[in-house]
């Protein structure tokens, strides 16, 4: 979650992660590839979304140390798509984790939170919606809009701004505040 989270990656490039393409020296993460499935453990490695999909990003110190753990953590596999191996995320099999895994998961989750807590997320509540978050907190700490275009690997800023950063009435009362200072 933390890397979702602090990446704003789509699910099939987190999926898709390689240690080839975590460089801790630069603190960068490059996405340059994505992992589909297509049942029958018929995996295949695809190019991003768009050709501004393909871009490095920053890792902030939470998101450095949760790769690190990851890195730590898995154990040894040889598992090729494509001729890419080294995945991140693996099943307790050995394959790499894909979207549908997470999806599930998310689902458990949430389901296990709104038996416990009064105030409810909603039940339609999945990877991609921690990259609407990340999105949203980006803007609303006042990111420039091009730098998150260019984050998010949207070939539209309009895709950025329009679907993806969501004001909320305290980010539109501050930055009134702001400017009216």
């Amino acid at each position: 979650l933390i890397i979702l989270l602090g990446t704003g990656l789509r699910i099939s490039e987190f999926c898709g992660l390689t240690d080839r393409d975590i460089d801790f020296e630069n603190r960068t993460i490059n996405v340059d590839h994505q992992l589909q499935y297509f049942g029958k453990k018929s995996y295949r490695i695809e190019t991003p979304k768009t050709d501004n999909g393909i871009r490095k990003i920053p890792m902030s110190d939470r998101v450095l140390e949760a790769l690190q753990r990851v890195l730590q953590n898995r154990k040894s596999n040889d598992f090729t798509v494509d001729g890419y191996t080294g995945f991140l995320f693996l099943t307790r099999s050995g394959t790499p984790k894909i979207c549908t895994s997470y999806d599930a998961m998310f689902r458990r989750l949430v389901e296990k939170y709104n038996k416990s807590h009064e105030e409810s997320l909603p039940a339609i509540t999945t990877p991609h919606t921690l990259r609407h978050t990340f999105c949203t907190k980006m803007a609303n700490a006042g990111m420039n809009p091009k730098a998150l275009q260019y984050l998010m690997g949207h070939a539209n800023i309009t895709m950025t701004l329009n679907y993806y950063a969501h004001a909320t009435f305290d980010s539109a009362q501050a930055e009134f505040f702001r400017l009216a200072a």
